[in-house]
């Protein structure tokens, strides 16, 4: 049985086709994180902006913002790839998490188109990430995983604040489906 969400922003079925279909696993999962950071967000509403749960943690306001300005800056400036818009035209006129998911699926969908087109020679170029050098596939998934890290602190900021966590690669403890099968046991793990 298929993992069931709630919601997605981007359906498996509008998620541009790679030119080589080597390279369509990057397309897919850029797609489906967004979705899956856009499920995270759209638990959070305008009085939760604010919230962090130490003094010295970023609020969920702090950590939407990052998101969509430090993901700009990946594809911009470290993996090279045209039609960025300016950084000042990013951030959504309403501090709101409704405001934050639609300018998050807005940007998500260009890219997608993008990126569909690059050959290998472009995935496997060197290039600059901050003071060392990567081949842009490399940048590619380090976004993925930095993005992955910022969703999980918006997870575990649902979960302090009593709220319920949409499933992102599994189970929670909020949501399930007929067919799950998590791994929490010796004799689980050990299935060939």
């Amino acid at each position: 049985m298929p993992m069931q969400y709630e919601y997605t922003a981007i359906p498996e079925a509008e998620v541009t086709r790679a030119s080589n279909p080597i390279f369509q696993h990057l397309l897919d999962t850029y797609a489906s994180e967004t979705s899956k950071v856009i499920s995270v967000w759209r638990q959070f509403n305008a009085d939760d902006m604010n919230f962090k749960p130490a003094e010295r943690s970023s609020s969920v306001l702090d950590i939407m913002k990052h998101q969509l300005l430090s993901e700009r800056r990946f594809f911009a400036e470290f993996m090279g790839l045209p039609g960025e818009p300016e950084a000042a035209a990013l951030l959504p006129r309403e501090p709101t998490p409704a405001a934050f998911c639609r300018r998050n699926e807005e940007l998500c969908r260009p890219r997608l188109d993008r990126l569909a087109g690059r050959d290998e020679t472009w995935w496997l170029e060197v290039v600059p990430f901050f003071d060392v050098q990567r081949q842009r596939i490399w940048v590619f998934w380090r976004r993925v995983l930095h993005t992955t890290h910022h969703r999980t602190q918006l997870s575990v900021f649902l979960r302090l604040m009593g709220r319920p966590v949409p499933s992102s690669y599994g189970p929670t403890a909020d949501v399930t489906w007929t067919g799950a099968d998590p791994t929490r046991s010796v004799e689980a793990a050990q299935r060939k």
